[in-house]
């Protein structure tokens, strides 16, 4: 018969077997753990190469979906964080109105100033970051110098720097920069944008050096084939001679304005304010209300006619 302390022994021994084996299975997955974890990521290196390969072929929906949802397992991989700021960028720029935009652009300036913890040499997310932040308006125009800057500093090339630049500085009311930026983007005998020589002309007319505003409009008035940019130059013109008082040429750009686009409030309200400083009120007041007939929510010319 085995007696009750040969039970005891040979219970206490299958349990230490037990507790054995349980701490072995235990070291079993802590060294296996270690094995896979110290192995080269191949999955990760796949990812990034889809996403790479997504981003060329221009999906970018499709690149910053799949970047936010590696970015979950991975929140501070560089690759990931920079694809998921470019994308969201050209997603951002490519929507209609500002309010369905700047999501878009919150997340990209998001990633990218994350990714620039990891790596600050990079001169295409500084580019990019920039950019985003002109893009949310005057209020930012100091990152927009601060980031652009530095990607020109990093030798990163970009055609549209300049004008970026110039934007930002004359939000920042320093004007002499302004028109140092945009002249670099402004290539002598090539017909430029028209957004840029309205920009060059209105750092000018801050400046009053209305001289050289004029030469600006008149070359956009001379080369554009869009009607509102023209407009838009002839009532700065007109503007500019009111100033220096040269009220007939004023009167030409607004008369000029009415007879080839048709009725505009705004040439109408600005011919009224002409005739009232000629001492002309009926004519004024005239205009005035064919202003407000053309545009009943004028504050210009509800206030006159008040």
């Amino acid at each position: 018969m085995i007696s009750n302390r040969s039970r005891r022994g040979r219970h206490i021994y299958l349990k230490e077997i037990r507790i054995i084996g349980v701490i072995a299975a235990l070291l079993c997955v802590v060294v296996i753990g270690v094995i896979v974890l110290s192995q080269p990521r191949s999955g990760a290196i796949n990812d990034r190469r889809d996403v790479l390969r997504i981003w060329n072929e221009g999906d970018f929906e499709r690149a910053f979906e799949i970047s936010s949802n590696l970015l979950f397992e991975r929140p501070v991989d560089y690759y990931l964080l920079k694809i998921n700021g470019f994308s969201a960028y050209q997603l951002g720029i490519s929507q209609i109105n500002h309010q369905d935009m700047l999501p878009f652009i919150n997340q990209s300036i998001f990633s990218l100033r994350k990714a620039l913890i990891h790596n600050k040499k990079d001169p295409a997310v500084y580019y990019i970051l920039g950019k985003a932040y002109g893009y949310k308006g005057p209020k930012y125009a100091d990152l927009v110098v601060r980031y652009l800057e530095r990607a020109l500093y990093l030798h990163h090339e970009a055609a549209d720097i300049p004008e970026f630049l110039g934007l930002a500085f004359a939000a920042l009311g320093d004007y002499r920069s302004s028109v140092a930026a945009f002249s670099q983007s402004f290539i002598p005998g090539q017909i430029q944008s028209d957004n840029l020589l309205l920009a060059i002309a209105r750092s000018y007319m801050a400046m009053e050096e209305y001289s050289m505003a004029v030469s600006y409009l008149t070359l956009c008035i001379e080369n554009s084939n869009d009607s509102l940019s023209v407009v838009i130059a002839r009532l700065m013109l007109a503007e500019i001679y009111i100033i220096l008082r040269e009220y007939a040429r004023a009167e030409h750009h607004l008369l000029t304005i009415i007879n080839e686009t048709g009725e505009n409030a705004e040439a109408r309200f600005q011919l009224g304010e002409l005739y009232n400083l000629q001492g002309d009120t009926t004519r004024a007041r005239f205009e005035w209300r064919m202003a407000y007939r053309q545009n009943p929510a004028h504050a210009g010319a509800r206030a006159r006619l008040n």
